[in-house]
């Protein structure tokens, strides 16, 4: 009989996909919060809030994402070079 989890299972993304799916992660989560903060900021927690973010999310994630794609690369040089290779 096989096991529960095993029909639950979602088929993965081959590991050559990691490069694009951690920065889209990354860059929906950042720009989300970061979009809800400054829309809180300039137009407080009402409902003019409601009304706007979506628009602001859209539009920070629109820059957010490529800008992942081209800077991560350079983002993990530096990392290497400051932080001491486990042991």
């Amino acid at each position: 009989m096989p096991e529960v989890n095993a029909q639950l299972r979602v088929k993965r993304l081959p590991a050559s996909y990691a490069k694009y799916v951690m920065p889209f992660i990354l860059s929906v989560l950042m720009s989300a919060i970061v979009s809800a903060v400054a829309t809180a900021m300039s137009v407080g927690a009402g409902p003019s809030f409601l009304v706007g973010w979506p628009g602001a999310w859209c539009a920070s994630w629109l820059v957010a994402f490529p800008t992942l794609l081209v800077v991560l690369s350079f983002v993990r040089r530096i990392m290497v070079a400051i932080v001491e290779p486990q042991k």
